[in-house]
């Protein structure tokens, strides 16, 4: 394995831990229209919170997947062919989930229920089949030596897999109500931060669970059980400094803590996964690894020189959009919503 492909893997590592620190959020805003907001002004207001920003964080997973393509092609179609079903459904939903905040805006008031549903629906439907998606490739697919997956129904959904799923909702839903937390005023506010008081304990229960069957379903402990040890105690550890945070009215502790959890989850399964790309069931030797999934040298070489040119404007463009709409949102009438 040389040090490009090495960078490359961990770059594609840090664009999901990028997407989901960001996306997250907003996919738990989107859920919390329902769960949380009890009228139609309560809606809008936490639709505002991310009205700015819930586009260009989907760019993270864009960058990804367009990294995944250029950097590490057997990989890319390997997972894009074996899961197309999978990514399908997160197609339709983030299509959906787009086209609410428009249609929503712009339809007559009996129609605009609709498209609530479609952003809760859509907000739903994008993390827990990447959940799915994620769990179930640790545990291994059928992936035979040409690299052509062969799966079955209980290979996507399983005990895990759905345990996954479950997690990443759950997760992105309380990454939400921090944020609600953190960008509103009046009584959403307080509700959110009450709720997120009571479910992470559901997270903690659901942790548990989800420590078990990474023990009993995937090889991470066999071969990295030390590294492996080490993310699953993070992992805790930030999931337990968000829930003290939200009790003690820390608001921006409890929002970074609750995405650098995220984060943390990417970086057990990336671990895991290393030096491999892909787990196959049927052989250890039909695994791709990273040595031999990569393009060829001189692509990871230009890559990286305009990754290093480039990223330093997109990451300043970001910081700066983010400080433009710091500000809370305030409770207001509908007719001033602009999202």
């Amino acid at each position: 394995m040389s040090p490009l492909q090495f960078i490359w893997f961990l770059l594609i590592g840090v664009l999901f831990a990028g997407f989901f620190f960001l996306e997250g959020f907003d996919y738990g805003v989107g859920m919390a229209t329902k769960g949380l907001a009890r009228n139609d002004q309560e809606k809008n207001q936490l639709i505002a919170t991310i009205g700015p920003v819930w586009d260009g964080n989907e760019v993270w997973l864009i960058t990804a997947g367009g990294a995944m393509f250029a950097s590490f092609p057997f990989w890319y179609s390997a997972l894009f062919s074996g899961y197309y079903l999978i990514l399908f459904i997160i197609l339709v939903g983030l299509i959906i989930r787009g086209v609410s905040f428009e249609f929503k805006a712009k339809s007559p008031e009996n129609k605009q229920g609709l498209w609530g549903a479609t952003l809760v629906l859509g907000s739903f439907l994008v993390p827990f089949f990447f959940g799915v998606m994620f769990i179930s490739m640790i545990q291994g697919m059928p992936l035979d030596a040409k690299g052509n997956m062969s799966a079955t129904f209980t290979d996507y959904i399983n005990l895990f897999s759905i345990v996954g799923g479950v997690a990443v909702v759950l997760m992105s839903y309380l990454h939400g109500l921090n944020y609600i937390a953190l960008k509103t005023t009046g009584p959403v506010r307080e509700r959110a931060k009450m709720q997120a008081k009571k479910l992470y304990w559901v997270l903690y229960a659901g942790l548990v669970v989800f420590a078990i069957l990474l023990y009993l379903q995937t090889d991470f402990f066999k071969l990295h059980f030390a590294a492996t040890l080490i993310w699953v105690v993070l992992i805790v550890l930030l999931t337990v400094a968000a829930h003290v945070a939200v009790t003690k009215g820390k608001e921006m502790a409890a929002f970074l803590a609750s995405g650098l959890t995220f984060i943390a989850l990417v970086g057990l399964l990336f671990n895991g996964l290393f030096p491999r790309v892909m787990i196959s069931s049927l052989s250890s030797k039909y695994d791709l690894l990273i040595s031999t999934a990569s393009s060829s040298p001189y692509t990871l070489k230009v890559m990286t020189i305009v990754v290093c040119v480039f990223l330093p404007f997109v990451l300043a463009y970001i910081g700066w959009t983010y400080y433009i709409f710091h500000k809370r949102i305030s409770h207001r009438p509908e007719s001033e919503t602009g999202y």
